[in-house]
């Protein structure tokens, strides 16, 4: 009589997020940073883009109730150890994602605040971002917004967007309700990026990374994908904030440039031999 091996089912995380056709950001990215952490991703598709390294160029939303059907089908299928959240493609879908994450509070929610692509495309309407502050912000786990995106979310007015320290937007935004909040420091104009995690009691931990030449696509995504995995493996959140710094620190470090934008990071640069080739 042959012996059953046990259960190889790795995490599963559920990620809601436009399609990228670069694979190096969107949907593409969360699957392969998953991936490469050793978690399984589950996917729902909110839009479509057209884009390149460069930029994006148009953006279709797909239909808010098409979107649930997707969620309803794997979550009833499967269990899931966390959600992360990225380019959700309209007010309509952001509402009806904020229903379903609501149906299922013990699943920690990873949340990639994305308005604007690197050349400032933008992505989030303001209708968009008064419905995430609203629907999605009070149920996050962790919101990984750089110092742009975080000034824009808590701006009460236009005169507001440059004032406000990123102390006070931290503390802005866990007023919304969010338990957890990484501002990355990359937009700063910094020697060293400093990533910073504040939390109810203010700052948890503030972590230093060597500034890398280049511009990325993808490195937000991947950084909040790697949150989402490295919770999914039952990590505490200031530990798996650490080690989703580690990785998407590599993967930036690794990165290639396939085309005539943006670098994209190497999700599988702990796959390569010594002797690889790199494109960074």
């Amino acid at each position: 009589m042959t012996t059953q091996p046990s259960d190889p089912t790795p995490p599963l995380v559920l990620v809601f997020a436009a399609s990228d056709p670069t694979g190096g950001a969107g949907i593409q990215a969360d699957i392969m940073t998953m991936s490469g952490m050793g978690c399984h991703a589950l996917t729902v598709i909110t839009a479509l883009t057209v884009q390149d390294t460069v930029g994006v160029e148009d953006v279709l939303p797909v239909d808010a109730d098409f979107v649930a059907e997707q969620a309803r089908a794997v979550l009833e299928d499967m269990p899931v150890q966390a959600f992360k959240l990225g380019v959700l493609g309209s007010v309509e879908n952001i509402a009806v994602i904020a229903e379903i994450i609501s149906d299922y509070p013990h699943i920690p929610v990873i949340v990639d605040p994305v308005i604007a692509s690197g050349r400032g495309d933008e992505l989030a309407s303001e209708a968009m971002l008064a419905t995430l502050r609203e629907l999605i912000i009070p149920q996050a786990t962790v919101i990984t917004p750089n110092t742009m995106e975080a000034r824009r979310l808590v701006a009460r007015s236009s005169d507001d967007f440059d004032e406000c320290s990123m102390s006070d937007c931290a503390a802005r935004l866990l007023a919304m309700g969010c338990e957890y909040v990484l501002i990355t420091g990359s937009h700063a104009h910094t020697p060293q990026v400093v990533n910073t995690l504040y939390g109810s009691a203010g700052v948890l931990r503030a972590d230093t990374w060597a500034r890398l030449q280049g511009s990325y696509h993808g490195s937000g995504c991947t950084l909040a994908s790697a949150v989402a995995a490295a919770m999914a493996h039952g990590l505490d959140v200031s530990a798996a904030v650490y080690e989703a710094q580690g990785f998407t620190w590599q993967t930036l470090a690794t990165a290639f440039r396939p085309g005539m934008g943006q670098h994209i990071p190497d999700r599988f640069f702990w796959a390569r031999s010594p002797g690889d080739a790199s494109g960074a």
